[in-house]
Parts: structure tokens; C-alpha cells; sequence
């Protein structure tokens, strides 16, 4: 009987493990990851930003949970040697309209505790001379990182810390007693105390498999990028954000530089035909029989029929793609835009039709399990492990 599994070699799942074997040293911990290394799925397809928390309305968990994120990631780093850097982003506005949401913005800032500093049209030249804009807002702690290196980094702690970690591990059994939790991976099985389930993309599977009644939907969105030539890398210092349309559930097309030297474009917006398939065109039959029978996708595409469409038409079309980043950015060609491997977004939809924006935890006697981790899920994850630990160290006493 182990006194904790894990269920989720993910950078969230890994943060999770190591707080719990902080607040019980010596404990037994084994955490499961169903492919050959840690951090394959959302933590390895991200564009690496250390998140500010800037977007996200005050008092809501993915404020306080980036806020502290951002700062803990950092220390980690420091503690363990991983190169980051601190590069600032730019919210950039290209109209009036967009003038007035960076008005918001700085008061959201404020409110979460967020130093800004709102730039004009001249200052901006001056930091960015390749960016046009009416005017910016600057978030001076925002900065990159590779969360690959990360994962891989927490993982050494887990085993450091006694953990076991057993990759190749798919999940497809949960069973919970009144005495503990059975979890099985193929031809193998684990009995544990207390379960935490990290589950990501697969997060409302392994939940139903628990015998949880959810009433959501992981609906996958493709977030495609592309990276530029080795001759572009120099074309912006700043992460550069165009300014968020709040209609919308997506931030829009960046330019972010990379921890590695590059630059990349991206991402869109594209409804998943598969949640693990990362080559366009990728298709799994099971995924879209599942998400196609749930009523909430069909109510979400009634209200976003016109966004949907348009990320399609860009995803296909790579000029619509390179107009968007050109409202900001009007030196970038259609040479510049190379092809890169796209993220996959695990995207909680509700029955009613509603998009889940902050993290939801469900909860039973034995076991945890987190349903949504949407960005900034990365930057986050210290926090929220820490929460999740505390969680089941605390009803395990």
C-alpha cells in the first residue's frame, strides 16, 4: 500500500509529487506517466512563458495561483541551474478600441498586484523599433523558459525524495474503497491511500474511469505555431502580445522569443481532431466521437461560430495567419513563417455550452482530481501541487 500516487508525469503532476514528499519525508509515492518520459503532452507543446497573471480577474485561483507561480518558477530555476529569462512582454494596441482595453488591463494589473507601465507609440518604437502600435502596456516580469527542462528537473527531485516513477504506465482501471484506491496500468497495479490525478488531456477520462460524474468535456484546440529563420531571431526582445479582445477565449497570435535563441509565431486556435495528435491533419475517431456527443460543444460552437471559422480559414491559409501577425508586426513575410510542431490545449467545456476558465479540483475521500489546468497551467504549477498536497496531506491526518 502506498501512502500517495500520482497519476500525471506533467509539470503539475510532478510539482504535486514533490510537495507531498516535502510535508511527508519518507513517505511511499509512485507516480504513473503513460509515455517513456515526463512532460510529452501540454508541459513539452507550450511556448515557454513564464506568465505575469496580468488577464485573469482578481480573487480567481489563476490569478493568485500565476502570481505565486511566476515567483516560485523562477526560484526553482536559480535552485536547480536552468537557464530563464526575465524578457518583459508588450501588450501592443493597433486601435483607439485597443487604446481603451490597455486602460483596463493596467487597472486589472493593479488590482492583481502586477507593477505596469503603460508605453506611447514613440516609446514603443524605442524598445520595439520592428512593432507599431499606438501604444503598449509593458509587464516587466514576464519572462521564458524551457518547461521541459523543468519537468525533467522536478522529476529528480521526486526520486531524490524517495518517489518512484514508473513510466510507460497507462492508467485503465481506478477503483476507491473506504480503504484506499487500486489503480491499474495494463498488467500491473498499485494500492494506495491517497490518488491525485493530473490527467491533462486524458483529465475527464480518468475522472469517469474513477467513477466521478462530471459534467464536462476535454475538447482539444490546436494552437499552431510557426518559428522564424535563424536571420529573424533579433526582430524583438519583448514577448509582443496584441491586446486581448475579451469577447474572445484566446489571446491571439504573439511573437515570443524562446529560451533557446529563436522566435516563435503563434498560436491560433483550431478545434483538435485527436487530443494527442500533433501533426496537422492528425485525426483520432474515439476523440471526436467523444467530444461530437456531448451537447456543450455544440452550444459553444453556436457562440463562437464566426471565431471558429476564421481560425480555420487561417489555419489552411497561411496569408490570413501572416495578417494577423502583421497588424503588429509589418516587416514579417510569408518566407518568415516556418513550420513548427503545434501544442494541444486541453479545453474544459461545460454542458451548458461554457468555456471553464480557472482550475477546477473535484474531490472525494481518497482521491483528487484535477479536471482543468488551462494556461498558465506552467507557470502555476508549483502552486497549485502545493495546494493539491497540502489538500490530502492534511485529510490523510
Amino acid at each position: 500500500m502506498e501512502d500517495f500516487c500520482v497519476v500525471g508525469g506533467g509539470i503539475v503532476g510532478l510539482a504535486t509529487a514533490m510537495r507531498l514528499l516535502e510535508l511527508r519525508p519518507g513517505a511511499s509515492l509512485v507516480l504513473l506517466e503513460k509515455e517513456d518520459r515526463l512532460g510529452v503532452h501540454q508541459t513539452g507543446h507550450n511556448s515557454g512563458v513564464i506568465h505575469s497573471g496580468i488577464y485573469y480577474p482578481p480573487g480567481s485561483l489563476k490569478a493568485e495561483y500565476c502570481r505565486r507561480g511566476a515567483r516560485m518558477t523562477k526560484e526553482f530555476c536559480a535552485e536547480h541551474a536552468i537557464p530563464f529569462d526575465e524578457c518583459g512582454k508588450l501588450l501592443v494596441a493597433t486601435s483607439p478600441v485597443e487604446l481603451d482595453r490597455l486602460d483596463a488591463l493596467r487597472e486589472r494589473a493593479a488590482r492583481n498586484g502586477l507593477a505596469v507601465r503603460r508605453l506611447d507609440g514613440g516609446e514603443l518604437r524605442e524598445r520595439e523599433p520592428m512593432v507599431r502600435g499606438l501604444g503598449a502596456l509593458l509587464v516587466p516580469s514576464t519572462g521564458i523558459v524551457d518547461y521541459r527542462r523543468v519537468a525533467r528537473a522536478m522529476g529528480e527531485v521526486v526520486r531524490a525524495r524517495g518517489g518512484r516513477v514508473e513510466l510507460g504506465a497507462e492508467v485503465t482501471a481506478i477503483a476507491e474503497s473506504p480503504s484506499g484506491v487500486r489503480v491499474t496500468a495494463g498488467g500491473r497495479s498499485w494500492s494506495c491511500r491517497r490518488l491525485v490525478v493530473c490527467g491533462g488531456l486524458q483529465s475527464d477520462r480518468l475522472a469517469r474511469m474513477a467513477g466521478l460524474r462530471i459534467g464536462l468535456r476535454i475538447v482539444p484546440f490546436r494552437g499552431e505555431y510557426y518559428r522564424l529563420p535563424a536571420h529573424r531571431r533579433g526582430i524583438v526582445r519583448h514577448l509582443v502580445y496584441p491586446v486581448p479582445d475579451p469577447r474572445l477565449p484566446f489571446l491571439g497570435v504573439h511573437l515570443s522569443p524562446t529560451i533557446d535563441g529563436g522566435v516563435t509565431v503563434g498560436p491560433n486556435a483550431v478545434l483538435g481532431l485527436a487530443r494527442e495528435g500533433y501533426p496537422k491533419f492528425s485525426v483520432r475517431p474515439r476523440d471526436v466521437l467523444d467530444y461530437a456527443a456531448f451537447p456543450g460543444l455544440w452550444r459553444l460552437a453556436r457562440t463562437h461560430l464566426g471565431t471558429a471559422a476564421r481560425e480555420v480559414r487561417d489555419s489552411l491559409w497561411k496569408r490570413g495567419y501572416l495578417r494577423a501577425c502583421r497588424a503588429y508586426c509589418p516587416d514579417l513575410t510569408l518566407a518568415d513563417l516556418l513550420p513548427m510542431e503545434a501544442g494541444i490545449r486541453a479545453q474544459a467545456v461545460l454542458r451548458d455550452g461554457g468555456l471553464a476558465h480557472d482550475f477546477l479540483i473535484e474531490r472525494t475521500d481518497r482521491m483528487v482530481h484535477l479536471l482543468n489546468a488551462p494556461s498558465p497551467a506552467a507557470t502555476s504549477a508549483l502552486p497549485i501541487g502545493a495546494a493539491v498536497a497540502e489538500h490530502c496531506v492534511r485529510t490523510a491526518a
